[in-house]
């Protein structure tokens, strides 16, 4: 007979996975940060902007904020930092663009779109965008920190690129680790130009596109295959002997030892390489029927 279950005994729950519930609450964790610090920014900005820079205090931003002063310096260092809340999330995001690159991928073309991620932060909230621009123009303060934070940017997308090459073959004679440096600089470089100019024209317009265009520039420049890796080019040569054991049973004659060979680059996508190799094999076919014609 079933005994009655015991009032003071709780029943036993199944426990949660580890990960999920610290995930949640780390996730509500950065967003309620991320919105203290836009809530600290706007303050600051609207403060900046009605009674100057200089003239601007660290407890009159907390105390437009609704905040204490402690609970600013819990999100800043300094005024002038709480003018560019983003950055920091936005440097990781960007990061987490590179170390989720498809192998196949460019790294130029990574690079990329990680910096689209800074453009996006901006685009986002053109407004406070727009006025940001103002505030760094007139501030030789605020300036010198925007320029700090692109050099993050700029420092973060060298080191991948210098990453896709050969670290031992850093000699003399060598440009690749150069162009590596350089092509990062343009990728930046572009990104600022457009960046500037859409902040220029009151943040209208459809900014991704323009930077579409930039970036297609800087490709052009440097060519596909900057930074492609270790290997540049990679040919694939069939013997007549491999070509013989390959042939379907009953491949008789000459086209049992046919060879066709594609060239294409160890870091182009798959669809480029079996265009190549499409292209190879129906230009050998139109070949073949040009022949049989004149036969």
């Amino acid at each position: 007979m079933a005994q009655p279950a015991d009032p003071r005994r709780r029943p036993s729950r199944p426990q949660p996975s580890p990960d999920a519930p610290e995930s949640a609450a780390g996730t509500r964790a950065a967003a309620q940060r991320l919105k203290m610090r836009r809530e600290l920014a706007a303050a600051a900005m609207e403060l900046f902007a009605t009674k100057g820079y200089e003239e601007t205090t660290v407890d009159e931003i907390a105390a437009a904020a609704g905040v204490a002063r402690r609970t600013f310096f819990r999100h800043f260092r300094s005024k002038e930092e709480a003018i560019f809340p983003d950055h920091d999330d936005t440097l990781v995001r960007a990061e987490a663009v590179l170390n989720a690159a498809p192998p196949h991928e460019r790294p130029l073309d990574t690079v990329c779109r990680g910096i689209k991620e800074v453009m996006r932060m901006y685009a986002a909230s053109p407004a406070v965008s727009v006025e940001r621009y103002r505030l760094t123009r007139e501030v030789p303060t605020l300036r010198e920190r925007e320029i700090a934070s692109v050099a993050r940017y700029e420092r973060l997308f060298t080191r991948y690129l210098l990453g896709h090459f050969d670290e031992r073959d850093h000699h003399d004679g060598n440009d690749d680790p150069l162009l590596a440096e350089v092509a990062a600089s343009a990728v930046v470089t572009a990104h600022n130009h457009v960046l500037r100019r859409w902040l220029r024209g009151g943040g209208k317009g459809d900014v991704e596109a323009q930077l579409d265009h930039a970036f297609a520039i800087v490709r052009d420049t440097f060519g596909s295959g900057i930074a492609a890796g270790r290997a540049q080019v990679e040919t694939t040569v069939l013997t007549s002997s491999t070509a013989t054991a390959a042939a379907p049973a009953g491949a008789k004659g000459k086209d049992a030892h046919e060879v066709v060979v594609a060239v294409a680059r160890t870091d182009a996508p798959l669809d480029d390489v079996m265009r190549t190799i499409e292209r190879a094999l129906q230009s050998r076919g139109a070949g073949r029927a040009a022949g049989s014609d004149h036969a």
